[in-house]
Formats: C-alpha cells, sequence, structure tokens
C-alpha cells in the first residue's frame, strides 16, 4: 500500500470474532478471512459454526470455534487466551454478539429482560475489548469494530436494545481516543436492517422486499462485512472512536 504512507505492512494477521457462527458474524469472518487472516469464532451457536468454520477453512485460512458466552468474563479471557495459544497473537475483534430482546412497550418489559440484553450486547463487548486490547498492545497493532444499532435513537418498543446500542456507541467513543497512539484503533459500524436470522421473521415479504428507505431493500450482510473489514486492516491508517453508518439511507 505504498499510497498509504503510514498503513502497515499486510500480514497473516489473527482475528477474534464473537457471534460469528451466522448473521453479520459470518460476513465478517468470511471477508476477513479473505484477506488472509486466522479466524477465532465465538458463539454458542455450534451447529452453524461448525459450517463456518468449514467455509473459513476452504478460503485456505485456519479457523477455529470456541463456544463462549459473551456474558461470562471469565470464558471471554478463556477465549483470547485459546487463541493466543493457538496463534501467538490477536491482532483484530469484531464484535457481533447480540440480541434484540423484547418488542414491547416499555412497561412491559421487565428488569430482568433489561439485565438479559444489557449483558449480552453490552457487557460482553466490554469483557471482549478488555481481554483483547493488552495482546493488541503487546503487537503495537490492532483493529477493533462493534456492530451497533440505530435504535439507540428512540425505539420506542426496544427499550433495552436501544439503551444497550446508545451504551455501546458511547463506548466506542471513549476508547476510540484511548490507544490510539499506541497503534490500537476502536470503531463501530451502524447497520440499518440487514436480511439475517435477527431480521428477516420480523417482517413480511412484501415489507421485506419494499421497506420504503431510499435504496428500496435492505442489506445484505457481506455488504456490511465490506466496512468492517476496511475498518479492520492495515488500510485504516486515521479511523478509530467513529461509528460508521451503513444503512442505505441518510438520517
Amino acid at each position: 500500500m505504498p499510497h498509504l504512507r503510514f498503513a502497515a505492512a499486510k500480514e497473516q494477521r489473527v482475528a477474534v470474532i464473537t457471534g460469528g457462527a451466522r448473521g453479520l458474524g459470518r460476513a465478517c469472518a468470511l471477508r476477513i478471512a479473505e484477506e488472509g487472516r486466522h479466524i477465532v469464532l465465538a458463539d454458542v451457536m455450534d451447529e452453524e459454526a461448525s459450517e463456518t468454520v468449514g467455509a473459513i477453512q476452504a478460503l485456505g485460512q485456519d479457523g477455529f470455534y470456541c463456544h463462549t458466552d459473551v456474558t461470562d468474563e471469565q470464558a471471554v479471557k478463556n477465549l483470547i487466551l485459546q487463541a493466543m495459544d493457538r496463534f501467538g497473537r490477536i491482532d483484530i475483534l469484531v464484535c457481533c454478539a447480540g440480541i434484540l430482546g423484547l418488542e414491547a412497550p416499555f412497561l412491559e418489559q421487565s428488569a430482568a429482560q433489561f439485565d438479559k440484553v444489557m449483558k449480552i450486547n453490552l457487557y460482553g463487548i466490554y469483557y471482549a475489548h478488555q481481554a483483547a486490547i493488552p495482546r493488541m498492545l503487546e503487537g503495537g497493532w490492532g483493529r477493533c469494530a462493534t456492530i451497533t444499532s440505530g435504535a439507540r435513537h428512540a425505539a420506542t418498543n426496544q427499550v433495552p436494545y436501544g439503551v444497550s446500542k446508545g451504551a455501546v456507541y458511547s463506548f466506542i467513543g471513549a476508547l476510540g481516543n484511548a490507544y490510539a497512539d499506541k497503534g490500537v484503533f476502536v470503531n463501530g459500524v451502524e447497520p440499518g436492517r440487514a436480511l439475517t436470522q435477527m431480521v428477516v421473521p420480523r417482517f413480511s415479504e412484501e415489507h421485506l422486499a419494499n421497506p420504503g428507505n431510499q435504496l428500496g431493500r435492505y442489506s445484505d450482510p457481506e455488504e456490511v462485512a465490506e466496512v468492517v473489514e476496511q475498518l479492520c486492516s492495515e488500510r485504516n491508517t486515521y479511523t478509530t472512536g467513529s461509528v460508521w453508518s451503513v444503512k442505505g439511507a441518510s438520517g
């Protein structure tokens, strides 16, 4: 990359991807593997994760799966230890693990539901960055990308989900400044609705075919993964603490 004078040399780096078994996580895993990276998948969906590992290996990259509950801090630490034992380095972290939770008016949402959503959507991200960033600092280079959501603005029937994504947005902004001078960048990607297993069952075929946005469609997961890969690559030389919108519309 001679045109990017501050770009690190491209290497066979190692990426840890939470929620990597399917949906956006799977798309990110495959796209990053296409760039010659080894992939560590973390998820609780064993069958889907095994299929994704097979697809990674078909691309000629080493990939393995670690069954990981991201709400368990020690399990996340063990994930990072296993990645280090296998590859000796961690360069990239992509956090895709998340749940929508119950769609219902606020007064029908329980504190237990709020707690469940926050533990997966926020605490899981916190634990993953705390465990992975020290390894990146050891190597002098790291790129982190987390999936957030426009629901942070005002999701009336998704208060726990919206609050969790708002917190993630703040987390990215704060952490993006923390280690940039040491070569570790932290960013987010805010998709519109992508055609994943989390989104498709919620809508009619008619709505999915014409959702009413400017492009007249929802995104494929692979379109979101393109942006994630860019942020997690050596080509990202000057972006940290940012959330990039990938939603086929303005606003």
